[in-house]
């Protein structure tokens, strides 16, 4: 079946209904596809409640409501079959209300996101072309390429006037010393939350000449460079600067900075204030900001901090759950690393797990981790480099024995 037609198929079903519960992942591209819809469905008059949730289980859908599964479900073969589901991670969901890249063919790891995924339900239920900068949030936040349908979509909205390229700076932030200092996409080692080097840096960048103009950029990437190269890896360092995306459309105009706000409010349970931005009202910006600000300074902390457990390379345990999958991404991103690399995290009762492997990789570690996850008694899968799980707190030695079983090998 092809994209088109999948998306007409979950279109027809969500016009069917005059509301709609919608769930989120709580990630920036799970809240981007939730948000493309709810504009769709507002604009279509069909009501709707949209929550952002880490997971979702059967037990959450009860009754004879109609629920929307966004960035969520595919991986789930015990949900009701009238679910909906606009997602793309590995399939195992059999209803027939469901849009998924993967079905079609698609590389749901690199070449669509969910909220790709959305754009096209969106536009099967009307002109809702203004909505495509919310596809970039997608993009970026699952680390995804700008190729197939994902450059499609970029291509029509530059067309369209809504999105306009650029060059600068990639990291988010209020200000210039706030970008260095909350720098976790990429993490530059030595330089990422050291306030007193960011400073000098600053400092030394300034052209005095030119008073009001701000630090000289060669200047400052050039001592960026000195600080961090010893302990980051080359890849991460050219990430601070290229092609910058700006969302015409959209309450914060930077693609990057809208990522990391959304991305940061949903990890941290604020999910209702990144879906807000999302739906285009300003109103909660500068508390947005605040909870970035506060989640990526944890962050920083957390990977300064991490060690691998004793005799278990790769394997590493931290404070929070909100925390784990973005400084397992910096483990395996950011830093010189050459196998896999597991984070968790204990939380009443839980154990949050984050499993990614180094690009270039052959591994497909999501449906490892969904076995892993259900032998343990809990749940979990993902895409072929990343993915997470959620199972009982004592069964995490169970869980991390058969992960090194499986990845030494």
């Amino acid at each position: 079946m092809s994209l088109e037609t999948a998306a007409g198929i979950v279109a027809e079903q969500i016009k069917r209904q005059e509301f709609v519960e919608v769930f989120a992942h709580h990630d920036a591209d799970g809240i981007a596809a939730a948000s493309i819809l709810c504009h769709a469905m507002l604009r279509s008059g069909i009501r709707f409640r949209l929550r952002v949730r880490p997971e979702v289980k059967p037990s959450d859908l009860v009754g004879d409501a109609t629920y929307l599964l966004c960035d969520l479900g595919s991986g789930r073969e015990d949900l009701p079959k009238t679910t909906i589901v606009v997602d793309h991670h590995l399939v195992r969901f059999e209803g027939e209300f469901q849009a998924n890249p993967r079905l079609a063919g698609i590389d749901g790891d690199r070449e669509l996101t969910a909220a790709g995924m959305a754009y096209y339900v969106a536009q099967a239920l009307g002109d809702n072309r203004d909505l495509a900068g919310l596809v970039i949030p997608g993009i970026l936040g699952d680390g995804q390429a700008f190729v197939g349908k994902n450059l499609e979509i970029f291509n029509e909205a530059i067309a369209n006037g809504i999105i306009v390229p650029d060059r600068g700076l990639l990291l988010p932030g209020r200000d210039m010393t706030e970008r260095w200092y909350l720098a976790t996409s990429p993490y530059l080692d030595g330089v990422s939350g050291n306030e007193p080097l960011i400073a000098d840096i600053l400092e030394a960048a300034h052209d005095k000449r030119q008073e009001g103009n701000g630090p000289r950029l060669d200047t400052l990437l050039s001592r960026v460079v000195l600080a961090s190269a010893k302990g980051t890896a080359a890849e991460s360092i050219q990430a601070v600067y290229g092609d910058t995306l700006h969302l015409q459309r959209e309450v914060i105009e930077d693609a990057h900075a809208l990522t990391a706000v959304i991305d940061a409010c949903g990890k941290t349970g604020h999910g209702e204030i990144g879906a807000t931005l999302c739906l285009r009202s300003s109103h909660d910006i500068e508390q947005a900001w605040e909870i970035t600000r506060q989640h990526r300074v944890q962050i920083v902390e957390a990977v300064k901090t991490a060690r691998p457990l004793d005799g278990s390379p790769g394997i590493y345990e931290v404070q929070g759950r909100t925390i784990a999958s973005d400084v397992a991404d910096i483990l395996v991103r950011d830093l010189p690393h050459t196998g896999p690399v597991l984070v968790y995290a204990q939380d009443n009762g839980s154990c949050h797990i984050s499993a990614r492997c180094p690009a270039g990789a052959t591994a497909d570690i999501g449906p490892l981790i969904q076995r892993l996850a259900e032998a343990c008694g809990g749940t979990g899968g993902g895409h072929v480099l990343r993915a997470g799980a959620t199972i009982p707190g004592d069964r995490i030695g169970a869980f991390v024995s058969g992960w090194q079983e499986a990845t030494s090998s």
